[in-house]
């Protein structure tokens, strides 16, 4: 038996006027979802702790049946993991994400969408004019990027810049244990980078400048039990995030580079399901994210969210469902990693669907349609995330 976790950021919505009051997972044309949710058991999960925020790395850590409140740490720690920063147990590292301001607004959360070329040579230039000593700044992927804090604090409270696009910067700095050394870099690195001739040249082509640090997401190193010991498989993730990366290191699992994975819509699912497929012929369970539905959501775009859905049905689950007929018995488990609205262009807790197939056992029972729907009718309420996975490999 082989197992598929198809994991899709944000695919879950809200009733939308444009559509009639459908969301998009009910509106859009989803030939294969529609086709295995006849065979499937179909019910709801809460990807996210009671009490705890909702967001993609919380839910990762949730589905594969890590309990975040007892092992979740802070982003920066899994951004930290997936390049390999060394750290000590009372180091700290931070989300430093490349954004565009204009000294008293943020005006861009990703930099304008600035290239991981572009990124990694600021973010080098930001390490070379104020890391140094206890601090040091790890260059990532796009606007993703890392500072370690040697010994540093990390009893404070900061706000991840997607919750506050267009809006002023007054109140949003860190604040507790070290505030104003914090503060103080991000406004440092607005004088670095805001002249620089990337960002001249991004200005001149019409695009945001990715001319100041965040620093957000603190926490401790992680450490985690390998998902060998706790499940009894052999695991792969396929993603395009490096704090997927970084999870999946920490959990002593293959992490499957794909460079045309991008996690923005010009992603290439194609290559992420034949990339699960060929991993799957020498391991146990497939960990297959895509995080397209969440940008479109954060973008506010609905054509954008009704394509990525319909890109994932098409491109995804159908090269899964041959590739697997042709492979043997196998399971497939689709679960959004939480809800991103439209509406609110940010993350939202509460319950979302899940789909769960197994090729040698079609499921008999009632069905329902594989949308949120099920969140309210179906007879499958799983309140705790972490027994998902439980239910994938049989385990309750």
């Amino acid at each position: 038996m082989k197992y598929i976790q198809l994991v899709a950021d944000g695919m879950a919505d809200l009733p939308l006027l444009e559509l009639d009051g459908k969301t998009p997972m009910q509106a859009a044309v989803t030939p294969n979802f529609d086709a295995l949710a006849d065979r499937s058991l179909v019910g709801s999960v809460q990807t996210i702790p009671a009490g705890m925020r909702a967001s993609g790395d919380l839910a990762w850590m949730n589905l594969l049946g890590y309990d975040p409140n007892q092992y979740y740490t802070g982003l920066g720690p899994l951004e930290a993991s997936a390049l390999r920063v060394p750290m000590d147990r009372n180091d700290v590292a931070f989300r430093c994400s490349l954004v565009s301001s204009d000294g008293a607004m943020l005006l861009d959360d990703t930099g304008g969408h600035i290239t991981t070329k572009e990124g990694q040579t600021l973010i080098e230039l930001i390490d070379k004019k104020l890391g140094g000593g206890r601090v040091k700044f790890f260059p990532g992927d796009g606007h993703r990027h890392v500072m370690g804090w040697r010994d540093g604090k990390v009893n404070m409270m900061t706000t991840p810049p997607r919750d506050f696009v267009g809006q002023s910067l007054e109140g949003r700095w860190p604040t507790g244990d070290g505030e104003s050394y914090l503060q103080q870099l991000m406004l440092d690195s607005l004088e670095i980078l805001d002249d620089h001739p990337i960002n001249q040249r991004r200005r001149e082509e019409g695009k945001e400048p990715g001319n100041m640090i965040w620093l957000w997401g603190q926490g401790r190193p992680l450490s985690i039990p390998l998902f060998l010991q706790m499940h009894g498989k052999t695991g792969a993730v396929i993603t395009a995030l490096n704090a997927m990366r970084g999870l999946a290191r920490a959990a002593g699992m293959r992490a499957i580079d794909l460079p045309s994975a991008t996690g923005q819509m010009d992603t290439d699912y194609l290559g992420k399901a034949n990339s699960a497929l060929s991993a799957l012929d020498t391991i146990d369970f497939v960990f297959l994210h895509v995080h397209s539905p969440d940008e479109a959501s954060y973008e506010g775009n609905l054509d954008h969210k009704l394509r990525t859905i319909e890109d994932i049905d098409k491109k995804v689950v159908s090269t899964l469902r041959r590739g697997m007929e042709k492979r043997g018995d196998y399971r497939l488990l689709i679960v959004p990693s939480h809800a991103t609205p439209i509406a609110l262009k940010t993350q939202k807790e509460g319950p979302v669907p899940f789909l769960l197939y197994d090729s040698t056992r079609p499921h008999t029972q009632s069905h329902y349609p594989f949308d949120e729907r099920a969140v309210e009718e179906a007879k499958t309420q799983v309140e705790d995330g972490t027994q998902l996975i439980e239910m994938l490999f049989g385990e309750k």
